[in-house]
């Protein structure tokens, strides 16, 4: 039993270390020990500490045993789950992400309305904080109050928290601007010449910056003599890439033209969030944006992030998987009209509301009411496009969706190395998901779900997607390390208990 599970470890951890982009070497130097050591650990051929473990979930961002907290580890969740009644959707996790980086362009006091809690979020409040911040949670719902210090204290950066969130990259864009040189901490793995941070430098230079990678840093250095002369051509047309080009454009004092940006949800978000600080933008909602920046912002403000089409999709896929008849209220419709009609054609069936504005006054929202329904596999492949195609992050809740339709799926996950992995964890549920390659699975359908135990891949969506499927298993399951579903869901648990789903939360002692 006891080399079972320490198999089982060392499984997660080379599933986790793969999935941050870290050779075994790069991981033993963040742990300051061996590759050897950690070839034996993923081999399941060391015994480990507590405090081993720790290092590692900490180097990974993966919490495999957490040390000295509170809060839930697992979820064991009793199946098979009949949803019914309402549940109104939560304001999008990206979009306050993208938020919150975006509070470092204003001299003045930044309220923002129904944040969603989650680690995520706590991660970077806890390095605005250390930089000199004042952060205070207002009331019950979420409304969080952002008070800039004169200086910022960038000497002072919380480094453990600012490399638990990918999102730190993100600071660079506003920081430009109130430093000439500054270090920022990066994620382990993190290298200048990937797929996943060139971009950024490709969309900040015309602004003057520079990017050097040190020892578990970026050192940057900002000429301010420098700035665009031609319109930025981004290179991938990525959200946080478009955001950091954005976050730059807003304190440059001219006008800016980015090409192949994104026009995703939470890059609308951001766009309407830097008109209310004072900045022109014309083209939100397409792939060329024309910014007109201010050389100082300094503006009391206040914003509501529209709601999250990804949490959308999540909980019209438990009441898919799971038969239920629910309605899901404030989704953000122009983000999921694509995902909708796939599933009609599937033959989901649902109604709809008339539309109506969130309360940024520019989001359409309805409300979809779902039926239990009998789906079939669709007649082509299901894959992501850059909006307003089917979202990347909503693709692997198609994965458990076709699960349960009848016939023959393939979904071709293009964008990720790897992630279509974890969508092969549906198996040990009852699933018939065959790895085809790193990109693409294929799927049989229908599925006679059975309970079983798993630990949680530290992939967020498929996570999620195997929770979902756990609702719909007979019997008891239990999902471990859930610390990556905290990351971008607030209380998920707690909400769908509230529509009938019997999960229990639980810490090993």
């Amino acid at each position: 039993m006891t080399d079972d599970y320490l198999t089982r470890i060392g499984n997660l951890i080379r599933d986790a270390r793969k999935h941050r982009g870290l050779t075994q070497a790069e991981l033993a130097q963040l742990l300051k020990t061996s590759q050897s050591a950690v070839n034996r650990i993923e081999q399941g051929q060391q015994n480990l500490s507590l405090e081993m473990l720790a290092r590692v979930g900490a180097a990974l961002d993966s919490e495999f045993v957490a040390l000295g907290t509170s809060g839930p580890s697992h979820l064991r969740v009793v199946g098979e789950t009949k949803l019914s009644g309402a549940i109104d959707v939560k304001s999008s996790k990206n979009a306050g992400v993208a938020l919150l980086c975006a509070a470092l362009l204003n001299e003045g006091r930044t309220t923002l309305r129904k944040v969603a809690r989650i680690e995520e979020v706590n991660r970077l409040l806890e390095v605005l904080e250390s930089i000199g911040f004042k952060t205070t949670w207002i009331g019950d719902e979420g409304d969080l109050e952002l008070v800039p210090p004169a200086t910022l204290d960038l000497s002072g950066i919380d480094e453990e928290a600012a490399r638990r969130t990918r999102s730190i990259i993100m600071f660079l864009g506003p920081l430009m601007h109130r430093e000439q040189s500054f270090d920022l901490p990066y994620a382990g793995g993190c290298d200048l010449g990937t797929r996943t941070v060139e971009p950024h430098m490709t969309a900040l230079r015309p602004f003057g910056l520079e990017v050097k990678a040190t020892e578990g840093s970026y050192h940057a250095i900002v000429d301010p003599s420098v700035a665009p002369t031609r319109p930025i051509v981004l290179t991938e047309r990525g959200d946080t890439v478009t955001e950091n080009a954005l976050l730059a454009a807003a304190r440059h004092e001219g006008t800016t033209v980015i090409r192949n940006a994104s026009p995703n949800y939470m890059v609308q978000d951001l766009c309407f969030f830097l008109e209310k600080l004072g900045v022109q933008i014309e083209g939100i909602g397409t792939t060329t944006l024309r910014v007109t920046g201010r050389s100082r912002i300094d503006v009391d403000v206040e914003y509501a992030p529209s709601e999250d089409p990804i949490e959308a999709m999540s909980l019209i896929t438990a009441a898919i998987v799971t038969e239920s008849n629910i309605t899901v209220r404030r989704v953000p419709i122009e983000f999921m009209e694509i995902e909708l009609a796939l599933l009609e054609e599937m033959g989901f069936t649902y109604d709809r509301s008339d539309e109506y504005l969130a309360e940024n006054g520019e989001t359409r929202l309805v409300d979809i009411t779902t039926y239990p329904s009998v789906l079939h596999a669709p007649i082509d492949k299901i894959h992501p496009m850059p909006f307003p195609g089917l979202n990347i992050d909503n693709l692997p809740f198609f994965a458990v969706i076709a699960a349960n339709a009848s016939g023959t799926t393939l979904l071709h996950d293009w964008v990720y190395e790897n992630r279509a992995i974890y969508l092969t964890e549906l198996n040990k549920l009852g699933a018939n998901v065959k790895l085809l390659d790193p990109h693409r699975v294929l799927i049989e359908g229908p599925t006679r779900w059975r309970a079983t135990e798993l630990v949680c891949p530290p992939a967020l969506r498929p996570a999620v997607v195997i929770l979902i499927a756990m609702l719909a298993a007979k019997g008891t399951s239990v999902l471990r390390s859930v610390y990556v579903i905290n990351r971008g869901y607030e209380d998920l648990a707690t909400r769908l208990n509230a529509l009938g789903a019997d999960i229990e939360t639980f810490r090993d002692i």
